[in-house]
């Protein structure tokens, strides 16, 4: 099975234009992905590249562009690349024999904010050795250095392997679960899925997809139902499911059908603890009813789509807000990496976050953590403002 974008290790490549980092990417791929050239500035934008990469397994490389460059649209282009950061899962920092000064210190000081494990490499040492004195300063930063020039040192990549392995993240190495830690193997479960507008054409959505193999991995009995067969599913079993799964739009309905005796949850509460921190999360959603008059709500979508006529961000998340506080609230929506100035916001609500990666959405709790500013997920402020919240996150919590 391919393993999805979003699951991938990302590895973040910085430094400074002509640095090396197109040539890093290229020596690690095996393949001519990035532009090489002694003109400055020749990596205009972010270059991604998925790719197996043992003993990691399945990562992408985020080749950014240099951090020192001084055009107009210079600046621009460094704004990408520290954006990048917020998805980056290992930072690798790269420099030339002249060693690092306040941009890569600055660049440093990011990676430890975030908590982004990182290495420096020193290329180009075939045309100059890297001063011992350099070296020690470099060695004060952190002890995962190579030494090396890029291009032409046999053993450069096995060595930047070696030295991947030691950084890699403990929830990388240790994969956390979406569901199979809550239900015995063999179990029933129930998982209700809406055809509706929001369903893509032929297939079910990725939380969806993702949730029934994990079962389907270990050995659970899976019924996959639309809401309105729910009632008879259940009917038509001899003993009740342990869990019935549900895609929070259909929240409502569903908790009426299913008895109280039987768990219930959401994907995008599932997804919540997967890519997230369902603790924070849970804090964030109960600050809604704290929210007044004027007060601005920001939503974040991992992917870019089409609005539809009753979009769940747009229009039935706001919706219940607004029905559940009485107030007038306000609300922005941004999809896909960017993540604005949120100093004005109340309230973020983060979808499941199924098109991105962890390291992404724990950035942005990050952040809104530092700023005291609530941060939830779609999921839970759906059950919330239907008043379920405590069933629906009952088999997580307990």
């Amino acid at each position: 099975m391919k393993s999805l974008k979003s699951m991938r290790l990302h590895i973040g490549i910085f430094g400074k234009m002509n640095a090396g980092k197109s040539s890093f990417l290229n020596r690690i791929t095996n393949q001519e992905v990035s532009i090489v050239s002694n003109i400055a500035g020749t990596t205009t934008d972010v270059v991604e590249k998925s790719m197996e990469l043992l003993p990691a397994g399945p990562v992408t490389f985020l080749d950014t562009a240099g951090i020192d460059d001084s055009t107009e649209l210079g600046t621009e282009r460094i704004k990408k690349t520290m954006s990048i950061l917020n998805r980056t899962d290992i930072a690798v920092l790269i420099c030339d024999y002249n060693g690092i000064d306040t941009f890569e210190e600055n660049l440093i000081e990011k990676f430890k904010e975030l908590n982004i494990p990182y290495c420096i490499i020193i290329n180009k040492t075939d045309i100059k050795p890297v001063s011992g004195e350099m070296l020690e300063k470099i060695k004060k930063f952190t002890d995962n250095i190579l030494v090396a020039s890029i291009l032409k040192d046999e053993n450069f990549v096995f060595n930047f392997k070696k030295t991947l392995v030691k950084l890699l993240p403990e929830d990388f190495i240790n994969s956390p679960e979406i569901i199979t830690d809550l239900v015995p193997q063999k179990s029933t479960v129930i998982l209700v899925i809406p055809i509706d507008k929001e369903a893509p054409k032929g297939r079910i959505i990725l939380p969806q997809v993702r949730t029934l193999r994990e079962l389907l991995d270990n050995n659970c009995i899976c019924i996959a139902v639309k809401e309105s067969e729910l009632k008879q599913a259940l009917e038509n079993l001899k003993t009740a499911p342990s869990l019935v799964i549900t895609d929070s739009q259909a929240f409502k309905q569903v908790s009426q059908i299913v008895p109280q005796e039987i768990p219930l949850t959401s994907f995008s509460i599932l997804f919540a603890r997967l890519k997230g921190d369902l603790k924070v999360f849970l804090n964030g959603v109960k600050t809604i009813d704290n929210l007044k008059d004027g007060d601005k709500v920001l939503i974040l979508e991992s992917c870019t789509h089409h609005p539809i006529e009753d979009d769940i961000g747009r229009v039935k998340i706001p919706n219940l807000i607004k029905q559940k506080t009485g107030k007038n609230i306000l609300f922005d929506n941004i999809s896909g990496h960017d993540f604005p100035d949120i100093s004005n916001y109340k309230l973020i609500i983060h979808c499941g976050a199924c098109m991105t990666n962890r390291k992404e959405v724990l950035s942005r709790i990050l952040i809104a953590n530092n700023m005291n500013i609530p941060i939830t997920n779609y999921g839970l402020v759906i059950s919330y403002c239907l008043g379920i919240l405590p069933r629906a996150t009952e088999i997580l919590t307990k």
